[in-house]
């Protein structure tokens, strides 16, 4: 009885069956190219945010003349289109200017380099605030553990590159930043939306906001309303006991105000109207901070007018 034989077949992909070499070579190199705006779609859970400030209104002027001088750096989207990894900006303005197409470099990237390339580029940025660099971290750090121990083609794996760092480590040589600074960063993650605004505005620093970071959602919310209603914002001592509270399962509001009331060192006396006796001069919604600029120029017009009648 003839011995049977393995045959081994290497059967051609589907992608082998139904394009060309030339244009699966296309596919995997980058190339620049004019795509319609509205082909392009914005990066999953994009972190960085798209202002409209000066130096928007600068670049919507000088696409408005010059057209897109710099390609933004897009990525096929396996079910059409494109998916933009660095150029948010460049695209905002090019809607803004009337543009209909922008240039594009096109680069076939996995999820993981995707990310990765997204975070480094719009690093890059002069001004990033805390939100920004929390989540981008946060994102970055998730793609560099993926990514950890995987092997590259034509090269060693990711995990032997580390040469026995953490992706943290390696995370805070890229960026400049201490480990455990990038710890603190990705813990603002965990603050509801309203306090990490007050991050990003400099009324809560870094290091109370972290301490904030593991109260539960729940009374976070309690504490921005306490916030909002007292005008004050925890010291870092003040957050600390606020957290050990917290943990111990006794957090309330009243434990919240008689915490807040208490005297900060090198604390500057403060002037305070209850919030309920502003409300009806200011439209819904309006913010503290616009309801305090809004007064100061209230009394500067005052004063201006009462040196005018001593006159």
């Amino acid at each position: 009885m003839a011995k049977s034989r393995e045959i081994n077949m290497n059967l051609p992909s589907a992608d082998d069956l139904f394009t060309t070499q030339e244009e699966r070579d296309h596919k995997n190199q980058e190339y620049v190219k004019d795509i319609s705006i509205y082909e392009i779609t914005d990066f999953p859970n994009h972190p960085f945010k798209v202002k409209m400030d000066d130096k928007m209104l600068e670049t919507i002027e000088s696409v408005r003349d010059h057209g897109g001088l710099v390609p933004s750096l897009v990525r096929e989207k396996p079910t059409g289109g494109y998916e933009m990894i660095s150029g948010h900006r460049r695209k905002m303005a090019s809607e803004l200017a009337g543009k209909e197409t922008m240039p594009c470099i096109v680069r076939n990237l996995s999820n993981d380099q995707a990310v990765i390339v997204m975070v480094d580029s719009n690093l890059q940025r002069e001004e990033i605030l805390p939100s920004e660099k929390a989540f981008a971290y946060k994102m970055k750090l998730e793609a560099m553990k993926r990514q950890a121990g995987r092997p590259r083609k034509n090269s060693v794996p990711m995990a032997q590159e580390f040469r026995g760092k953490t992706s943290r480590e390696i995370l805070g040589e890229q960026v400049g930043e201490s480990q455990d600074q990038i710890r603190r960063y990705i813990r603002l993650t965990e603050l509801i939306p309203e306090i990490l605004e007050m991050v990003d505005d400099k009324k809560i620093s870094m290091r109370p906001a972290v301490e904030l970071s593991y109260l539960p959602k729940e009374e976070q919310e309690i504490l921005y309303d306490t916030m909002e209603s007292e005008a004050c914002t925890p010291s870092h001592a003040q957050a600390i006991k606020i957290r050990k509270f917290s943990a111990e399962g006794r957090l309330n509001e009243d434990v919240l105000l008689s915490i807040m009331s208490e005297e900060k060192p090198n604390q500057v006396e403060q002037w305070k109207i209850p919030k309920n006796r502003l409300k009806k001069y200011f439209p819904l919604g309006t913010t503290q901070q616009k309801m305090e600029e809004t007064i100061i120029k209230a009394l500067e017009l005052y004063r201006k007018r009462e040196k005018s009648r001593e006159r």
